[in-house]
């Protein structure tokens, strides 16, 4: 039996696309359109081992959609074979607490939710009324990166603000990455042969954009980005925690209004604006160069990484395993030797060799007698995706 699944996750100018089979999970294709808006865009499709690579401009989403269909037809798969199509979807507000099949009432709810994800959610949905005009046939699946944290308690998940306000507005934090959190804790699980409802986990998605999550006893009570995805860690672009007062005070420094506010401290802020790169190889390459500045932004990237874990610590009452993954979490072995440096007084103690190894396959890099099992464990949020989407359509 096969049942091939076609997972989408629309950017603002970009799509990044599989084709899994949901039945043996394995990957069929593979791709990406780039420079959606641009008129040199890009778009690479992989496919038994082959690439083809198309040089050209594509004006929207519908536009990159509607090619994407003819270079499936000149060179498969076959997209009769399509079940149905899972979209990646940011933000799903108080609304949508679990995956769902999308229908008009679906689409009009997400355009609502916009506001909340400006960045995020109107690609998103130009992306689904694309792909539902493309593939018209076959079921739409939404899977959102909010669902696994709609677990967050009251306390967890409420902002110190107007209740009244609060409610009238969905002013909370719902928290992000929820595919890659769950995907991997339960990864985490399976590997070690224990019962995921019996573990304790802080699990560090440490990419371009960054978070962290305590999952205790499977079930997610708090997480580091919150209304929106800005909050929390330090990530390639994006501040992070800041001051809520600094957004008053640059608007009245340096003039800005609230959405250049906004523009600064998502896309200029980050290692971006501490050190000019986002690469952590450059970092890395800059650190050893002497470069002060790729010193400074290392330490304070994993300062604030280890506040977040040693609060979390203390929020799951102990824990039994941390877990990086995501590009840097999952290849930048400086970063988690600087991170369990510091952790290793309170039983984080890292198996040196272990740590030094590459390998995409899930891996203990502690010690054994280390009080916290500290694992790397590859994300796969589009397998996540395809089961979602397969248990949807069932």
């Amino acid at each position: 039996m096969s049942t091939p699944i076609l997972l989408l996750n629309c950017g603002s100018s970009s799509i990044k696309y599989q084709v899994i089979d949901a039945d043996s999970e394995a990957v069929v294709a593979s791709g990406i359109i780039q420079r959606i808006g641009d008129e040199s865009g890009t778009l690479d499709h992989k496919l038994d081992g082959e690439t083809v690579h198309v040089d050209r401009g594509f004006p929207n989403h519908a536009r990159a959609l509607s090619y994407l269909v003819r270079v499936f037809n000149a060179h498969g798969p076959d997209l009769d074979t399509i079940k149905a199509v899972g979209h990646r979807t940011v933000h799903g507000g108080e609304f949508f607490r679990s995956t769902v099949v999308i229908d008009d009432g679906v689409l009009e709810r997400l355009r609502e939710l916009s506001p909340l994800a400006p960045l995020h959610n109107p690609p998103g949905i130009a992306g689904i009324e694309a792909a539902r005009e493309a593939l018209p046939d076959v079921p739409h699946v939404a899977i959102f990166d909010t669902a696994f944290f709609a677990t967050l308690p009251p306390e967890a998940y409420t902002y110190a603000i107007d209740a009244e306000l609060a409610r009238e507005h969905g002013i909370r934090k719902y928290g992000f990455h929820g595919t890659s959190h769950s995907y991997v804790s339960r990864k985490v699980a399976e590997v070690l042969g224990k019962d995921y409802s019996a573990l304790n986990q802080i699990v560090c998605h440490l990419g371009n954009g960054a978070s962290i999550s305590a999952i205790k006893g499977g079930v997610a009570v708090d997480t580091s980005m919150g209304l929106t995805p800005l909050a929390g860690l330090v990530m390639g672009t994006r501040s992070g925690d800041v001051d809520p007062g600094m957004h008053a005070f640059l608007g009245r420094s340096l003039g800005l209004d609230l959405a250049g506010v906004d523009s600064l401290l998502n896309k200029k802020s980050g290692m971006l604006g501490l050190c000019g790169v986002t690469d952590f190889r450059d970092i890395n390459d800059l650190i050893n160069e002497g470069d002060k500045a790729a010193d400074l932004a290392m330490d304070v990237y994993v300062h604030r990484l280890v506040s977040y874990i040693g609060s979390y610590l203390a929020v799951l009452g102990g824990v039994d395993v941390l877990t990086f993954t995501a590009g840097v979490g999952e290849n930048d072995a400086l970063v988690r030797a600087r991170v369990l440096e510091r952790l290793a007084p309170l039983g984080f103690l890292m198996d040196a060799e272990a740590n030094g190894s590459r390998s995409r396959e899930p891996r203990v890099i502690s010690v054994p007698d280390s009080k916290v099992t500290v694992m790397v464990v590859p994300t796969n949020e589009e397998l996540a995706m395809a089961r979602e989407t397969k248990a949807a359509i069932a």
